[in-house]
């Protein structure tokens, strides 16, 4: 999976297609990203104590990353991501602009 934490990409699919956000949790093993601000759906939450009302809160639920394409901080466009190794440490590079990230 290429995309990391606190990377900023654009949603290329979808309900909220054509908006940016940054990335706060990522899911690896089922390929899926939470964004800030993206996918919100709403939770109904029971109250826990005596007295205490019940509520509805906001949460960002995760989505598939193949729906999402980061942004290169240099070139500032939306780009497909590949890996470059030097000297035995592997680098990520943006296809577009050909510079490490």
């Amino acid at each position: 999976m290429k995309i990391k934490k606190n990377d900023n990409i654009l949603i290329i699919s979808g309900k909220d297609r054509a908006r940016k956000g940054k990335v706060f949790q990522v899911f690896p093993k089922q390929n899926k990203i939470a964004v800030q601000g993206i996918n919100i759906k709403k939770k109904h939450v029971k109250p826990k104590k005596t007295g205490e009302k019940g509520q509805v809160i906001e949460i960002p639920k995760p989505f598939f990353a193949s729906t999402a394409k980061f942004i290169c901080p240099k070139c500032s466009k939306a780009v497909r991501l590949g890996y470059k190794v030097v000297e035995k440490k592997k680098y990520r590079i943006c296809k577009k602009c050909k510079a490490e990230i």
